[in-house]
């Protein structure tokens, strides 16, 4: 019967799935991605016909000069194309046709002593529901039997490092036709603006990171390492989530280190014993099949906010609220980091920290002090996600607005950060005090006393919808919430380790 037919093909499409409660991701999603892509690229009049898409996926590298394997994970592009794991990998697509290639390494009969199976080449079209596997080896062979008029290869600026991406490259490409300026804008568009499959990674992304957080939450108490909770974040992102990478290298800044903004690197590895009366400002995020999450939770060590601690946690999650308010189609990425901005200074006043008109406050760039970061970010297959600063959409060179990661009208299925925080930055803060411009609004009476809080971020994922915007993120954000979240977490016991 034709249900019966329809059932086997439902479960022989292929999938991504590490069992248990992991998320099973469709090779559908990657093929959508093909199609958008050659949507693009075939409206573009710059692009001719029997054009195709050539891109070289991740190499396995070793640490320094030694033999030993670095855990691989696939570059972005790459993935984002074909959803491959494996290292050492080619991809082509016909842009007319949108016909998908695989290319594999042709691997040495050793392999199969060292590493496992060695599979044929049938098993990676049915892994990946490409149209034709060939060996890396073969590629000149296979492309020119196709005789493509050009080959659009990968070469661009990504504008959060300033790194060029890797353009493809093999034995034989010298005899075709190569443009390597074409597919970069177009590819970047398509990554920017999320499909449902990949609005459906994200969403779990965010919750098994979400619940990574509120498990730390539970158990953080004074005397212990910053590095134990990274470790309980790391624990439960694989344990529950199949999740092998972070997103970034977690931030676990205790009292004064949460002013640190990207603390947690091999100089400053999350090593401080947190304290009684500590605010922890925990920045991490799980990666699931390559896509990401970034989230921030800062709370009391001690479950119990003191009154200069909550004045500014809810100083920094009024702004929160503002900016997601606002967020919707057409909005100016600049001016929500500009919302957050004003009501950081309101309610610096009303604490007492600043004193003085808001609008000049704001002509002097008294926010970028508080705040020197960006409000946030896209987010994707990268954590610092692609597109940021296509051609015509410049860096506004302002004090905190210039180290925004983008300066984008937002448009629906954006998947972005929204970070913003308050900080006590001692050279910061020394600076400008030193600068009369600045220090007329400061009350210095009243801010050695909030120095030693550090800081505080509250960072949640979201994606820009028709009308408004879905949060991605879901922790305890009120001091209520907080409060009582840690209340009953110091009686519950672990998860299942």
């Amino acid at each position: 019967p034709k249900s019966h037919c329809a059932n086997m093909a439902a479960r022989q499409e292929p999938v991504y799935w590490l069992g248990k409660d992991t998320l099973k991701v469709s090779m559908a999603l990657f093929a959508e991605n093909r199609r958008r892509l050659c949507e693009r690229l075939r409206a573009n009049t710059g692009v001719p016909k029997k054009s195709m898409v050539v891109l070289q996926g991740g190499e396995q590298t070793q640490k320094y000069c030694t033999d030993t394997d670095l855990v691989f994970r696939q570059e972005s592009f790459f993935h984002w194309t074909f959803g491959v794991t494996e290292a050492d990998c080619y991809g082509a697509i016909d842009v007319d046709s949108g016909k998908a290639l695989l290319f594999v390494p042709k691997l040495p009969d050793s392999y199969a002593t060292w590493m496992g199976k060695i599979h044929p080449l049938g098993h990676f079209k049915l892994k990946y529901g490409v149209d034709e596997v060939h060996h890396t080896c073969d590629i000149a062979d296979v492309l020119s039997g196709k005789s493509p008029a050009v080959l659009l290869t990968l070469r661009g600026l990504n504008t959060d490092s300033g790194s060029i991406c890797r353009e493809a490259s093999f034995e034989g490409i010298s005899r075709f036709q190569v443009n390597n300026i074409l597919l970069h804008p177009e590819i970047v568009e398509c990554r920017l603006i999320k499909t449902d499959m990949e609005l459906e990674v994200l969403r779990y992304t965010n919750r098994i990171s979400s619940e990574a957080h509120k498990e730390v939450m539970k158990h953080v108490k004074p005397g212990q390492k910053e590095y134990e909770m990274e470790s309980l974040f790391q624990h439960y992102c694989y344990k529950q989530g199949g999740m092998r990478h972070t997103s970034y290298t977690c931030i676990c800044g205790s009292g004064t280190n949460a002013s640190i903004l990207h603390y947690g690197h091999a100089g400053a590895p999350n090593s401080k014993t947190i304290e009684d009366g500590d605010i922890c400002l925990f920045d991490m995020g799980g990666e699931y099949y390559c896509y990401s999450s970034d989230i921030t939770c800062s709370f009391p060590a001690n479950g119990k906010f003191t009154a200069n601690q909550r004045a500014i946690y809810e100083a920094v999650l009024k702004s929160s609220r503002a900016v997601m308010a606002a967020i919707k189609p057409g909005v100016a990425w600049p001016d929500m980091h500009r919302l957050a901005d004003r009501v950081h200074l309101e309610e610096l006043v009303k604490i007492g920290i600043l004193k003085g008109s808001v609008e000049d406050m704001l002509k002097a760039h008294m926010g970028s002090i508080f705040m020197p970061h960006g409000l946030g970010h896209l987010l994707g297959i990268d954590v610092h996600d692609v597109g940021g600063y296509p051609e015509g959409v410049e860096r506004i060179d302002e004090p905190g607005l210039k180290s925004l990661r983008t300066a984008r009208v937002l448009q629906e299925r954006m998947v972005l950060t929204v970070e913003p925080g308050i900080y006590f930055i001692d050279h910061l803060l020394d600076q400008a005090l030193a600068t009369p411009s600045q220090s007329c609004f400061i009350n210095n009476d009243v801010l050695p006393s909030f120095r030693s809080i550090g800081g505080v971020r509250i960072e949640d994922d979201i994606v820009v919808t028709a009308s408004g915007m879905e949060l991605l993120t879901c922790v305890p954000r009120t001091v209520e919430e907080i409060e009582a979240f840690m209340a009953e977490g110091c009686d519950s016991k672990a998860f299942d380790h």
